[in-house]
């Protein structure tokens, strides 16, 4: 018998015994791989988001609980929370041809608001990488003060 299908047939005894662990790695990749090619659209580090917020007049929409943002928050940024983001889409269409910076905490949820903004037409939408906890890290200023 030939090595190489003594292993093939091995394989795939281990597949059908073990289908759902099979089927449960065969996700874990598929999930990965759209992570990586799809999830860092638009997404830019603290370095970028001064540049646009700097050069480009860029709108920053932090979208952490109230009680979060007031205890520190990007400079000029409005505060909308995610749990009522769908519904402050019509005050955010004054911005629509701005670029738009959103930021939540570590930036999961800030990825979900993009792509609320982006189904609604934003087109220049960019999501803080790492959130404020990055911006941080990166020794940037955050203020208390409202807008």
């Amino acid at each position: 018998m030939n090595p190489l299908s003594a292993s093939t047939t091995q394989w795939f005894e281990f597949v059908i015994s073990h289908w759902m662990l099979f089927v449960a790695l065969v996700l874990i990749l598929a999930l990965l791989v759209h992570n990586i090619l799809f999830a860092s659209r638009g997404s830019v580090d603290p370095l970028q988001a001064t540049q646009l917020i700097n050069h480009e007049a860029a709108v920053v929409i932090d979208v952490r609980p109230a009680a979060d943002f007031s205890q520190g928050h990007i400079i000029n940024a409005l505060n909308i929370p995610i749990n009522g983001f769908k519904n402050q889409m019509g005050t955010l269409q004054k911005y629509k041809d701005q670029p738009i910076l959103v930021n939540c905490r570590s930036g999961s949820q800030s990825s979900i608001a993009c792509t609320q903004l982006r189904k609604e037409g934003f087109q220049r939408v960019h999501n803080l990488r790492g959130g404020i906890l990055a911006w941080q890290a990166a020794s940037l200023p955050l203020t208390k003060k409202r807008r």
